[in-house]
């Protein structure tokens, strides 16, 4: 059954005439709505109301035009059953071949700050939904079905399979474009219910913009599967990368792959530790991850430098780690990288000079993030039966709320150093110590269950490092519950230390400080990472 009828109705018209015009040229009888048949007439198409089609007239303001048995009939009737064919000849309704439906724009409404209830009601889609999962679920068989298009990028594909021998898109395509539609007719549904659970009140004002809690009692995530990975952190697990539709700017789900091999789970999670750390700084920095932490850190004059600095701190683990830049990387960095094994390379760009360098190295996976200050609504953690979720932790303390607590004041360039650490420790895995030196990592301490530890354990790798920890700023990204964390880094050669405070025993640790001649500040905010 060749396509014969289709119906156009679109919110976003991007494309919809020349694709209209493409499917009268290959004699297609075209139906239409309000302001979408408007557009394709005023463009010289030949196009059928929806409402003459039917015999009725739009009703109820518009909130009722497409619900009649001559659209879902030609939707629904199964094209491989004499019986449905029969029907619809005995009450005179046409097969509706090829349908193409985006819906009202609830999400982009509620977004504007000044939305009201009356105004989200208002944007609630019945007959396209109706429409589109009556289309979805008739995709049919092999032999004939109807074809379902929400997405303006298909249309090109859908011309292509018309133009076919058979006159029609292809059940497999078909398939693929019913499964896209029922996808995006549940996180269309999934909206509306976040948003009506999320009011803050039982009976909101229709002409004014309601209070919303912004967490709602029904939580709908939707994201679209990238790519299917080898396995998992392991390789007896399965496991797949999925992103959000639309990607942020700046989020690493928006990155382009240059060249190199696939990416595995852990390269992923990883890189995206690395990006986050390196786009949060304003200066030009480098990022050296290895395990979820950063083992090296540094803001440069350059991209080169940077690395260089990053590197010092921590060779043996940087090793076959992740680098992010948050700068586009230059030629004389590229020969710098290529002196060492790296799994995963991201940045902004790159000069063609880099990318003729890292072509010899056929297995690093060179990334391209473009830039951008979007940020996730949320985070998530999978527990048993269930989800924590929160807000992201992107809060930045201004520089002039840190309190300073001890008789001696850090000096401007410790005021520096101290900012650095504080924002590097918050990418570090907790309990996190951080020790800093001239905007560059000295001794990096993660993920250990007690914070003296974590003391500890940075000072060694300074020390491996062959770096000294005299003069250095520290980060703590949580309390000192007692002194002897901080004994130990002043022990080690920090003269200043950065911590959120909080705990039971401040004074205790503040008259540690001031015996040991440590400047401290407090910020009144922790960064535990888990």
């Amino acid at each position: 059954m060749k396509t014969q009828t289709a119906l156009l109705s679109v919110s976003d018209k991007t494309g919809i005439v020349e694709f209209a015009q493409a499917l009268a040229q290959r004699g297609v009888r075209l139906l239409s709505t309000g302001g979408t048949a408007k557009l394709l007439a005023q463009a010289g198409l030949a196009v059928t109301e929806v409402a003459t089609h039917t015999g009725s007239p739009e009703i109820l303001d518009g909130r009722v035009k497409t619900l009649h048995p001559k659209i879902h009939g030609g939707l629904l009737a199964r094209r491989d059953s004499a019986e449905h064919l029969k029907t619809l000849e005995e009450h005179h309704i046409d097969r509706i071949d090829l349908l193409v439906v985006n819906l009202y724009p609830f999400r982009e409404t509620i977004a504007k700050p000044d939305c009201t209830f009356a105004d989200a009601v208002e944007n609630i889609d019945i007959g396209g939904p109706a429409m589109l999962r009556a289309a979805a679920k008739n995709h049919g068989t092999p032999e004939g079905g109807v074809t379902v298009v929400i997405d303006p990028a298909d249309y090109t594909r859908v011309l292509a399979d018309i133009d076919g021998p058979n006159g029609q898109p292809s059940y497999g395509l078909r398939l693929e474009l019913a499964t896209k539609t029922y996808a995006h007719t549940a996180a269309y549904d999934g909206a509306i219910a976040a948003y009506l659970s999320s009011l803050a009140v039982a009976e909101p004002a229709q002409e004014q913009a309601p209070a919303r809690n912004p967490w709602p009692r029904t939580l709908t995530i939707q994201a679209n599967q990238e790519q299917v990975l080898r396995y998992g952190e392991n390789p007896h697990q399965a496991a797949a990368f999925y992103v959000d539709q639309p990607v942020g700017a700046g989020l690493l789900g928006s990155y382009r792959q240059l060249q190199g091999k696939e990416l595995s789970y852990n390269n992923i999670a990883d890189a995206d530790a690395a990006w986050e750390c390196a786009r949060s700084f304003t200066g030009t920095a480098c990022v050296i991850v290895k395990h979820a932490n950063p083992c090296g850190v540094a803001i440069g004059d350059s991209t080169l430098h940077a690395y260089q600095q990053a590197f010092k701190t921590d060779p043996t683990s940087a090793f076959g780690g992740i680098i992010a830049f948050n700068r586009p990387v230059d030629e004389a960095t590229a020969q710098a990288i290529s002196a060492q094994f790296v799994e995963v390379l991201l940045a902004p760009a790159y000069s063609q000079e880099a990318l003729a360098i890292f072509a010899a190295k056929k297995n690093v996976r060179v990334l391209q993030v473009p830039q951008g200050d979007a940020h996730n609504a949320f985070d998530v953690k999978r527990i048993g039966g269930g989800w924590l979720v929160q807000t992201p932790d992107d809060y930045q303390v201004p520089q002039d709320s840190f309190k300073v607590v001890t008789q001696l004041a850090p000096t401007p360039e410790q005021m520096q150093d101290l900012s650095f650490a504080w924002k590097v420790a918050k990418y570090v895995k907790s309990n996190a110590i951080v020790f800093v030196g001239n905007n560059m990592t000295l001794g990096v301490g993660a993920g250990q269950m007690s914070r003296i530890d974590s003391a500890r354990i940075a000072s060694i790798k300074a020390e491996n490092a062959g770096l000294t920890l005299v003069g250095s700023a520290v980060a703590s990204d949580a309390f000192f519950p007692f002194r002897d964390g901080l004994d130990v880094v002043a022990d080690a050669g920090a003269t200043c230390v950065i911590q959120p405070g909080g705990s039971v025993r401040d004074d205790e640790v503040i008259a540690a400080a001031n015996e040991r001649g440590i400047a401290m500040v407090l910020t009144g905010a922790r960064h535990f990472r888990h």
